[in-house]
């Protein structure tokens, strides 16, 4: 169907753009990570508005909860 000097360009090209995607990826969680051990976890409760960092899991003020095991529901019925 096609050439495969035109497969082996296209093979390359698109392993080159997703090891470009894996890079950037790894370059985010090694940010966010560092982010996190470098201020002790207070970043994550930043957007909070309450005073009381002892409500953050129970407040819907705020994003993060470190308390909840978030489950998919085809996981939880057994399908996942």
């Amino acid at each position: 169907l096609f050439s495969p000097l035109l497969q082996k360009w296209a093979v390359f090209t698109l392993s080159a753009s997703s090891s470009l995607g894996c890079l950037s990826c790894l370059l985010g969680l090694a940010v966010s990570i560092g982010l996190t051990l470098g201020s002790q976890g207070r970043v994550l409760l930043a957007p909070c508005t309450f005073a009381n960092v002892v409500l953050a899991p129970v407040s819907r003020e705020c994003p993060f909860d470190p308390t909840r095991v978030y489950v998919s529901p085809q996981c939880a019925v057994g399908y996942g």
